[in-house]
């Protein structure tokens, strides 16, 4: 299956999306996972986020489209793979259906939760990890700003007929059952 999951700061994506894979036997691409590998490998396009990231800007799109083009032709993720953190502009939706050439997405999971209850948990997470920077009024910028951008990307993949929407919070075990269901569905 080709997946995308989609979901605000705090809803559980890097949590499922370590389920779903190793369930469905597909790579879970992450773009956190894949400019860490690049800057470790010392890529070209490793090298080139590096200019951007040491300079407190955000990474292009080009660098991180060619990331992600250049991973989903490994020989992994050619019957299949889950997408996590990417497409986030409807620039980039554009981008990865060229790299699909012509095949879609299977379905995209959105995780949905209410934004006090995301709060609360990222609230609590930040204290564990002693995150003074995360603070409840940047938390909740965080999640303005993730609804601003993804709102065209669901209701792009909706009108597509590949959205299904989980709700994220509970256990991680009824959580993933959700999915699944909505997978078979």
């Amino acid at each position: 299956m080709r997946l995308l999951i989609m979901g605000p700061p705090g809803a559980g994506k890097g949590t499922q999306a370590a389920v779903i894979s190793q369930r469905l036997g597909v790579p879970h691409i992450s773009t956190g996972d894949l400019f860490r590998a690049n800057l470790a490998q010392g890529t070209a396009l490793g090298q080139e986020a590096k200019k951007y990231m040491d300079a407190g800007e955000y990474v292009p799109d080009s660098v991180t489209n060619g990331m992600v083009r250049e991973r989903l032709r490994e020989e992994d993720a050619r019957d299949g793979f889950l997408l996590d953190g990417y497409p986030r502009t409807v620039q980039q939706v554009a981008e990865l259906d060229g790299m699909l050439a012509g095949k879609e997405l299977d379905r995209v999971i959105e995780l949905t939760a209410d934004t006090d209850a995301i709060v609360g948990r990222l609230m609590n997470r930040s204290l564990q990890q002693g995150r003074a920077d995360d603070t409840e009024e940047v938390i909740r910028r965080r999640l303005e700003v993730y609804e601003e951008q993804t709102a065209p990307l669901t209701q792009l993949y909706k009108t597509r007929g590949v959205l299904v929407n989980v709700d994220g919070l509970g256990e991680v075990a009824d959580i993933t059952e959700r999915i699944f269901t909505a997978l078979n569905a």
